[in-house]
């Protein structure tokens, strides 16, 4: 029994010095994960290939996601104008997370008015690139910390010109189709860098639920969102705003 015992002890110390290094593992790995990302475009996102294995597991063999990647310079500047003015308007000044928004959605939940929790554009670039989707709340408490943990590294390691390459290119405008040249073509039959102001604002007034509302088809409450987009697109700056990003 002693040898027993001694022979197990350094299996036990082994074990524990593997758990003790995890968590500096899985920073190191994600801060190189994300510092690849910043030079190295995005071959597809986590949210891409969940809907992939969704469409599979419900033997939808003909499924296939729409995504084509675009540099931002290749994309219309009225589309992240647009998603700024519907998404996070102080996308080039938070570092992050926009406090002010998420203090406000909270009073107004308070209220027992459901407004969206000042979510930024980092914080959806983050979550759409590398997280899972789940309803569970362990899960989605789990989800939330690393979101966080993602969004402070994209923050540091990308400019804002990158993060918002990434997002015009990875978030989802309709079932299936993601990033502005996908969405461009499907909807509009044209490239993404010919979309105009109202097209644009159309786009981004189906976040953040573009499989519940419709680009081509769009409802009253589509219509009223996408004007009021385009006000705040002039209230912004209009493409001038893009200059804050460089």
């Amino acid at each position: 029994m002693a040898v027993t015992g001694s022979a197990t002890r350094p299996r036990r110390l082994r074990w524990r010095r593997w758990l003790m290094a995890l968590p500096l593992l899985f920073l190191l790995a994600t801060v190189l994960q994300v510092l690849v990302l910043r030079f190295v475009d995005p071959p597809l996102s986590a949210f891409m290939v969940a809907r992939q294995m969704e469409a599979w597991g419900e033997r939808d063999w003909r499924f296939r996601i729409a995504y084509d990647w675009r540099d931002l310079d290749e994309v219309s500047r009225q589309l992240p104008v647009a998603l700024v003015a519907a998404e996070d308007q102080n996308f080039s000044e938070h570092f992050g997370f926009d406090l002010k928004a998420i203090a406000k959605a909270r009073k107004s939940n308070a209220r027992g008015r459901k407004v969206r929790g000042g979510s930024t554009i980092s914080q959806q670039t983050a979550k759409n690139l590398f997280l899972w989707q789940g309803s569970s709340r362990p899960s989605r408490w789990v989800r939330k910390g690393i979101e966080a943990w993602y969004t402070l590294l994209i923050e540091a390691l990308w400019p804002k010109r990158r993060i918002m390459e990434v997002y015009v290119n990875i978030v989802e405008f309709g079932d299936g189709v993601y990033g502005a040249q996908a969405a461009a073509r499907s909807y509009f039959h044209k490239d993404a860098a010919r979309l105009g102001p109202a097209e644009a604002a159309r786009m981004a007034a189906v976040l953040p639920s573009p499989r519940r509302y419709s680009i081509v088809r769009p409802g009253p409450y589509v219509q009223r969102r996408s004007r009021a987009i385009q006000r705040q697109m002039r209230y912004i700056g209009g493409t001038e705003y893009l200059q804050q990003l460089d």
